[in-house]
């Protein structure tokens, strides 16, 4: 896989916005999903995806990539309220070699606590949904 992908309709997070797979969801708009990582790094782990169909951060308009940035922030905020983490990682893969395991593009929100080691990416088992939940909760009510 390039930089220069073409984008693939059948991908998991475009299954996610057309609701054939599940999530745990903590923000939608017209323009934007954030959901809980299936799989996630740390406790609290996010996703912020756009709605528009773009591999990555090359095959996004500038307008498009500002709304994302924009509910990327608005969305760490929250998490950083309700979940009250140590630091928080902001993440976005562009690429396989660079560790782009999903080719829609998106941002992970991963909180830090200290004492507890992060994950590796993509690495790691399914989280229970109960345990999501909470989390989801948690970041939804101080948005």
């Amino acid at each position: 896989m390039t930089l220069n992908c073409t984008y693939a309709p059948d991908n998991i997070f475009a299954k996610i916005l057309s609701g054939a797979i599940p999530s745990v969801k903590v923000y939608e708009d017209d323009r934007v999903l954030s959901f809980m990582d299936a799989f996630p790094q740390a406790n609290g782990h996010t996703l912020v995806i756009p709605k528009v169909s773009a591999c990555n951060l090359f095959d996004v308009s500038s307008e498009d990539l500002q709304n994302l940035i924009h509910h990327t922030q608005r969305i760490a905020t929250a998490l950083r309220d309700g979940l009250e983490p140590d630091g928080i990682r902001i993440a976005q893969f562009n690429g396989e070699s660079a560790g782009q395991t999903v080719f829609h593009l998106h941002f992970h929100i991963i909180p830090v606590y200290n004492g507890n080691q992060v994950r590796a990416h993509a690495a790691g088992q399914m989280a229970d949904l109960n345990e999501l939940r909470g989390f989801a909760d948690k970041i939804r009510a101080k948005l």
